[in-house]
């Protein structure tokens, strides 16, 4: 204890006092400060890296900063000066001044930037029936992807679509076939089938093939057939029998679809055969194919068309 007190008084009047620890000015310090002191493998201590600021060096700090403050002020007081503008450059017209456009204008701009409108009535000339590219939906119900019907005036309906099966070698392969027809209601219609592993790609094989397969069905002025005719496709046997205006289409399954397709309004039809819905389509078109027009008849009688009415 003697030797601490005698080491605290002579580094008293030394001007290092401030600078040393606190442990090492007070009267009795604790042994083990003495000893990480004076131990002779200890490291010296690290140089402070920060150190309070006095009074004076503050207020000097604080002086700069707001000299700092007021030159960015004299800095945004300063007066603007733009570039001069190019030779030859004419300002733009005000928004405020132009002359209002007109409703072709207002309908342009709009279809171009977002289409059709919802009238239906294109300014541009576009196709208000195609669906743009960017809002085609990638995906349909459920997942599934949606098929993209042509655009040539026929109509698709779909009379069956069923899953069957092939057995193979190692066992048993699903797949889909469909049946579609089409027709534009003009006295065109086709009957396809197609099979395919998903419903939709089977109901497009269908609807290609049915488009290879249009068939031209005789009608007359009153939308029905020029007369009877009966026709059969395998086991499946159809009776077609024309009718006066208003009657309408009195058939069933495949063969009302066919003639619906066709554009036949007054007709009867009857399934005699088979209920397959296959093949009674077909025997519908087989009995159409055997109707002629009365100028085909008269033409190759080689008489006026008067004269096969007497």
């Amino acid at each position: 204890m003697a030797i601490a007190a005698a080491a605290s008084a002579a580094l008293s009047s030394l001007s290092l006092r401030s600078s040393l620890p606190s442990f090492l000015l007070s009267s009795n310090p604790k042994p083990s400060s003495l000893f990480l002191l004076h131990h002779p493998h200890r490291p010296p201590p690290p140089p402070l890296l920060c150190s309070k600021l006095t009074p004076s060096a503050a207020d000097a700090a604080s002086d700069a900063a707001v000299a700092d403050a007021g030159d960015d002020d004299d800095d945004d007081d300063a007066a603007f000066d733009p570039p001069s503008p190019p030779e030859g450059y004419v300002p733009p017209t005000p928004f405020d001044e132009l002359p209002p456009e007109t409703e072709e204008e207002i309908a342009a701009a709009y279809e171009e930037i977002y289409g059709p409108a919802f009238s239906g009535v294109s300014v541009l000339g576009n196709d208000v029936f195609a669906m743009d590219a960017k809002l085609k939906k990638a995906g349909g119900l459920l997942g599934r992807r949606k098929r993209e019907k042509p655009n040539d005036g026929f109509e698709e309906r779909v009379v069956q679509v069923r899953r069957v099966t092939k057995v193979v070698k190692g066992g048993k392969k699903l797949s889909f076939r469909a049946i579609v027809v089409v027709g534009d209601k003009k006295g065109h219609v086709g009957v396809g089938v197609g099979k395919a592993k998903e419903v939709v790609d089977a109901i497009a094989k269908s609807a290609a093939n049915a488009r290879r397969n249009i068939v031209t069905v005789p009608m007359t002025k009153y939308s029905t057939f020029p007369h009877r005719a009966d026709g059969d496709y395998g086991a499946a046997k159809v009776m077609l029998r024309p009718a006066s205006p208003g009657t309408g289409v009195i058939a069933g399954g495949s063969v009302r679809i066919v003639l619906e397709l066709a554009g036949v309004d007054n007709a009867l039809g009857k399934q005699l055969g088979s209920k397959n819905a296959l093949n009674n389509a077909r025997a519908t078109v087989v009995a159409t194919q055997k109707m002629r027009q009365f100028r085909e008849v008269a033409l190759e009688r080689g008489i006026p068309m008067e004269e096969l009415w007497k």
